[in-house]
């Protein structure tokens, strides 16, 4: 069963607020104005699709040439049926939220446990040598499952400057100490702006504004990815896969955690355009679970929206692709086999109550952009090197796992729902004290936080990291492996450095640590054993120790991968 998690108090405030439509959050209080995708017929002229789009009364804000995609504005209520009749236009999707974060983020356990006793019992000491670099080193059992530590892959080969690596997420803290000196701030977008409607108040820290500065994370989800990818091995709190490559925030999701298809779509392109040599995308489309083209259970007006969102994010992730970004997303936390999808009782799942029942989903229908084109989908794995209860797998999507933590890991020892299986990576200071996880000055106030600092308790001298769980932590490690085979294997000079996609991947691949389907199968998680009678909590996984479902081509291995 899917578990949201929406940043701050704003569930009963979207839920009381869109009980129908979604509209556009302008300087206009006109509710009638609509706010769209439209998707270009491909060969289409533009100065075609243009016109056809002003004579159904829409007006073009924004546009993406190179896709063929316009965000378009119109208070016409049949707008969007209405670009069905239209030989130069292809579909058209509401740009209301269609994305949301990968929902990896904390529970809190009911006992509070000792922080260094959590973590030091799930790390199992793998991490001693590089303990002596980064003074938390011993709390990342994930860089120890995977070989990227100081003995390790850093060694090897840490990462170079010159690689670029995109977050598209929620933002990314520059500010932070651990962050700042791989952080880009020239190159760093942003591509939203703040709705007050699902967002919360615009008068928060650090910026106090809607329109957040490109260096700014105020839901704390793209600083703890960028953190895992390349927090700077530079003797403070922790370091990264590659701690020497260099972060640029793309950001495309609010901070409620929510994604504007048009924003995401301006993300790809950018990354394209300007370089970027390898994306994190650790969110996935919204309103629908499965995107499907055709269902018979869904209105003429639904199957369009599915369809654009597909087609429209495939252009897009098609063109960075061939401009040479390699494209890494989380594989989802819906403990599903995305080879056999069946039922979806979740979607469309904005605005609240909308959802309906379809127990006729097919592989037809896809998990956007877990499942589009040139994808590479990682799985999550728990401490113990088991598939992580939430991760979704299969067969078809997973192409190699990844660390992403596991709560209910080592279920009846003293380590079981213990912060210490989760991930530890940075996170905004300013979120963490209005969260109540530190105090005004720099003291932890919650196991699931922790606190580095090299000098007095300032923000400048201290780190906030903190302990996340999800295919959204388990993604950032595979990018981080990217980076390094990027860093290591890459050519060229100035900004035509790089390595094709294509065989990044047949590296990333071929270098992953072959691990077989449990000797349990299918493996079943005692803890949920009858939690809920509609969830079996039992997962089968297919194929063998050189690939299947839940591992793909094994976990990823940083050392072997530069070595």
């Amino acid at each position: 069963m899917r578990n949201r998690v929406v940043v701050g108090a704003l569930v009963a405030l979207v839920a009381a607020s869109l009980a129908g439509p979604t509209t556009v959050a302008t300087a206009s209080r006109d509710a009638k104005v609509k706010e769209y995708v439209v998707l270009y017929q491909r060969g289409a002229s533009l100065a075609d699709a243009r016109a056809a789009i002003k004579k159904l009364g829409g007006t073009i804000v924004q546009e993406l040439s190179s896709i063929g995609v316009a965000k378009v504005r119109s208070t016409d209520a049949d707008f969007m049926s209405n670009v069905m009749g239209q030989s130069a236009l292809a579909g058209a999707a509401r740009n209301r939220i269609v994305g949301y974060i990968d929902p990896a983020l904390r529970e809190k356990t009911d006992e509070v446990e000792s922080l260094a006793a959590a973590t030091v019992a799930a790390s199992g000491g793998q991490n001693a040598a590089a303990a002596e670099a980064e003074p938390l080193a011993d709390l990342q059992w994930d860089m120890g499952m995977i070989h990227a530590t100081a003995d390790g892959s850093q060694a090897v080969q840490p990462g170079r400057g010159r690689v670029l690596v995109g977050i598209i997420d929620t933002g990314i803290d520059g500010s932070h100490p651990d962050i700042a000196p791989n952080f880009n701030a020239e190159l760093s977008r942003n591509f939203t702006t703040d709705i007050p409607l699902v967002d919360g108040p615009c008068n928060r820290e650090p910026d106090r504004s809607c329109s957040d500065p490109a260096d700014v994370d105020e839901a704390g989800h793209g600083t703890h990815v960028a953190g895992t990818v390349a927090a700077a091995a530079n003797g403070l709190g922790i370091s990264g896969v590659a701690p020497n490559v260099t972060l640029v925030n793309l950001r495309a999701g609010q901070d409620s955690g929510f994604f504007f298809l048009f924003e995401t779509l301006a993300a790809y392109t950018y990354a394209a355009d300007n370089g970027i040599d390898v994306v994190n995308m650790s969110f996935f489309t919204d309103p629908w679970e499965y995107n499907c083209r055709d269902n018979p259970l869904d209105s003429p007006q639904a199957q369009q929206e599915q369809a654009t969102i597909i087609d429209a994010s495939n252009a897009a992730l098609d063109y960075a692709f061939g401009h040479g970004v390699t494209l890494i997303a989380a594989e989802g936390n819906s403990h599903t086999d995305l080879g056999h999808p069946t039922y979806d009782a979740f979607s469309p799942d904005f605005p609240p109550g909308a959802e309906y029942v379809r127990d006729n989903i097919t592989n037809a229908c896809l998990d956007i952009p877990t499942e589009g084109n040139h994808v590479m989908s990682i799985s999550s794995l728990g401490p113990s090197g088991r598939k992580s209860y939430f991760s979704n797998y299969g067969v078809e999507q997973t192409t190699v796992s990844a660390p992403g933590g596991d709560r209910r890991d080592f279920f009846g020892t003293p380590d079981y729902n213990t912060p210490g299986t989760r991930i530890l990576s940075s996170y905004p200071a300013a979120l963490a004290r209005e969260e109540g996880l530190i105090s005004g000055n720099f003291k932890s106030l919650d196991p699931l936080a922790v606190v580095d600092c090299n000098g007095p308790r300032s923000a400048a001298n201290c780190g906030v990291y903190v302990y996340l769980q999800g295919t959204s932590m388990a993604s950032p490690h595979a990018v981080g492996v990217a980076a390094l085979i990027i860093s290591e294997y890459g050519s060229g000079s100035g900004a035509a450095f790089g390595l094709s996609p294509a065989r990044v991947e047949r590296v990333l691949r071929r270098t992953a640590t072959n691990t077989p389907c449990p000797a349990q199968n299918p493996f079943v998680y005692p803890d949920l054993v009858g939690a809920d009678p509609n969830v079996p909590f039992e997962a089968t996984c297919e194929g063998n120790a050189a690939f299947n479902g839940f591992y793909g081509d094994g976990i990823v291995n940083a050392l072997a991968a530069v070595s």
